[in-house]
């Protein structure tokens, strides 16, 4: 065990809320610590909302702890109140399942579950929840529990202004039934979460309490806020997912590498494993020449190689450098999917006319021969970053990027994709 371990926690700015925190430490300085933290499936991948949660699990591991990744199959099918604004849409148990599923394998890329010391676990618990009837969760949960002492967590005191069914009502519940189970089946004595999470922990560590006479603890990380207002975790109004198909690896830099100067080097303490000595010399650099972006490239870098892997970092910086020159014909049909992903796109038929005035019209890229020959005429149209001002001009196999796209720009900024 490293015995500054929960101090550079609190360093990097992960540690929002800790129960008992020189019991706490005094554990994790003297011995390997179970702890986890629980993934509801609300959809088939995780996103970058959950991302603090796994790398904190990820830095437990690396310090000698043993982390559980708990997929709230069960949960998952009720949905958390906390500091929501309007009850969770029910999902179908299969639905769930499958979710489930995705998320275990997608938690297996950031945490070892095969690590030969101490490799971490996996639970999901629907196993539990799944068979515990109403009458039992009653008597052996519900009993321990006052009105009173449920209604007084923040996340709960939001909702009833709103209305909250009693479904939710009863979350917490479950979530500190997930903790005396791990605690009966692994010995886990701690949970983490956002600091949204709270009332739920708490409502964990006092089931322990009561049923156990033992004493659990709670961490919360804190919930994150940009610094502009906006939602962490959300580009352009869409969540940013950590699976490659809903948001590729080139999105996924670009969301990184765009970060605001004032988030830029809070992020690298959250987000990378660089020590904070070495975060510190970014930040030098950074503050001395802001212009040179070092801590937002440092970032790009870190997250992208470590969510996707070092190859796909390095394709998104190809493609990133490849846009800002211009440079289109030396993509590759894979680079170009990822880089024109959102652009308006066009299927060419194999019986079209592949002249570059009649192509414009076809692919509504311009609304008329007109403003075609014009916009051609004046230099606004542009093929695979080269700048095309023949209005008799057909399209040859050389414009078409591994036979199968050609990029044309029309003046500075809007992308079009043919397909052929």
């Amino acid at each position: 065990m490293s015995s500054g371990f929960f101090e550079e926690l609190k360093l990097r700015g992960l540690v929002h809320q800790v129960t008992d925190e020189d019991a706490l430490t005094k554990q994790l300085n003297e011995e390997s610590v179970k702890l986890y933290i629980g993934f509801d499936p609300t959809a088939d991948s995780l996103h970058i909302g959950h991302l603090l949660p796994i790398l904190t699990l990820r830095r437990f591991q690396q310090n000698g702890h043993v982390p559980i990744a708990l997929v709230g199959g069960g949960t998952g099918m009720i949905g958390d109140p906390s500091f929501k604004d309007q009850e969770r849409q029910l999902n179908t148990l299969d639905t769930v399942k499958n979710w489930s599923a995705s998320i275990k394998d997608q938690l297996s890329r950031f945490i070892d579950f095969e690590d030969q010391k101490n490799p971490a676990l996996v639970a999901n618990n629907y196993d539990w929840l799944g068979e515990i009837s109403l009458i039992e969760f009653l008597r052996d949960v519900g009993k321990n529990f006052t009105i009173n002492y449920m209604m007084s967590k923040e996340s709960v005191k939001r909702r009833i202004e709103t209305g909250i069914s009693y479904t939710e009502f009863a979350y917490q519940l479950l979530q500190a039934y997930d903790f005396l189970k791990l605690y009966e089946t692994h010995g886990c004595l701690l949970q983490l979460g956002g600091s949204d999470q709270w009332g739920n922990i708490t409502s964990g560590i006092e089931l322990l309490r009561r049923e156990k006479e033992v004493q659990g603890f709670g961490m919360t990380m804190p919930l994150i806020t940009k610094a502009d207002g906006t939602k962490f975790g959300k580009t352009e109004g869409n969540a940013v997912w950590l699976d490659a198909e809903k948001t590729s690896p080139y999105e996924f830099y670009q969301f990184w590498i765009n970060t605001d100067d004032r988030d830029a080097v809070k992020f690298l303490k959250y987000f990378t494993f660089l020590s904070l000595t070495e975060i510190a010399a970014i930040e030098a650099e950074f503050t001395a020449a802001p212009e040179g972006r070092a801590a937002q490239k440092a970032l790009a870098k870190e997250v992208t190689s470590l969510v996707h892997s070092p190859a796909a970092y390095e394709q998104a910086v190809h493609i990133s450098e490849a846009l800002f020159s211009g440079d289109i014909k030396g993509l590759t049909a894979e680079e170009i999917k990822q880089g024109f992903k959102d652009v308006p796109s066009y299927e060419v038929q194999t019986d079209e006319s592949l002249n570059l005035v009649d192509l414009l019209i076809a692919s509504g890229i311009e609304a008329s021969k007109r403003q075609a020959r014009e916009d051609i005429q004046n230099g606004a149209i542009y093929l695979n970053g080269e700048r095309q001002t023949d209005l008799a001009y057909q399209l040859a196999d050389s414009d078409k990027i591994s036979g199968q796209f050609t990029v044309v720009r029309r003046g500075k900024k809007k992308y079009f994709l043919l397909n052929f």
